[in-house]
């Protein structure tokens, strides 16, 4: 999915709400226990029920690669659910890779290479870490997007991205500003957190084009409407990641329903700041 499409599927929807698919067998409803992939179960249930309220899915790599084999089988299974709305969502691997350059292609092409790896994500989240030739591999494939890690919502992001250089340059800035060089507005966004909303106006200043994925609304105590105040640009420019708040919205046989509940509150409340 390229720029055009993406923004255009946000206008259609009003929406610019994210799905997060962290989805965890000790906290998914017991009901699904028995079935033949109860992952795989609870993420079509919630793909269903929210599919009209948000433009985007992320899976996050960590819940489905801890459960070995069978976890990799739940996210197939879920990609191939997903790719059957394809013009209707766009999908991002969570799964903050990043390495030396021969290593990154391989990478990439889990994620990106169909024919290689059986995946076909639209974007994958990357770590900056290692500088411009850990991250151009991903960037070697059409209309696909890395989403680099800038300023996150965790409490451990003060220990180095707030740090400042003796010029006063806070090392997320500068991760900014470089790492925009290296590809542009159509194939590359940014992370950066809800809870750190006040921060979007520097990091606007920095990026004004380029697209944010923010995640820390919801469970993380983020602010939507701040969010927006700082973050939204012309093309809207932002998706906004919702994982516990949704999927966990409820424990019980209900819990698609209410997903669907919470996921439609947020659209709501984005359309009318889309206005």
């Amino acid at each position: 999915m390229n720029r055009e499409q993406l923004i255009n599927l946000i206008r259609q929807k009003q929406s610019f709400l994210c799905v997060g698919l962290d989805s965890d067998m000790d906290k998914i409803p017991a009901h699904l226990r028995n079935t033949a992939d109860p992952i795989y179960e609870f993420n079509r249930q919630i793909i269903d029920a929210t599919l009209p309220y948000a433009v985007a899915y992320k899976p996050n790599l960590a819940f489905y690669e801890s459960r070995g084999i069978p976890g990799l089988n739940s996210l197939y299974k879920t990609m191939a659910y997903l790719e059957s709305f394809r013009d209707q969502c766009f999908t991002i691997a969570d799964a903050k890779r990043g390495d030396i350059g021969n290593t990154s292609t391989q990478y990439a092409k889990a994620f990106f290479g169909k024919q290689d790896s059986g995946l076909d994500f639209d974007a994958v989240t990357v770590a900056p870490y290692m500088g411009e030739d850990s991250v151009k591999p991903f960037l070697a494939f059409e209309n696909k997007w890395v989403i680099l890690l800038a300023l996150t919502s965790n409490k451990g992001a003060s220990d180095f991205q707030l740090t400042e250089d003796r010029q006063g340059e806070k090392l997320f800035s500068r991760v900014l500003s470089t790492s925009a060089g290296w590809g542009n507005a159509g194939n590359m966004m940014f992370v950066v957190g809800a809870t750190r909303a006040e921060m979007l106006a520097e990091v606007r200043k920095i990026v004004p084009e380029h697209f944010l994925l923010v995640p820390g609304v919801g469970a993380q105590g983020g602010s939507l409407q701040e969010v927006a105040k700082y973050g939204l640009n012309k093309d809207c420019g932002l998706l906004v990641n919702a994982s516990r708040s949704i999927i966990y919205a409820s424990g019980s046989t209900d819990f698609a329903s209410k997903a669907a509940e919470e996921a439609k509150a947020m659209q709501k409340e984005m359309a009318g700041l889309l206005v």
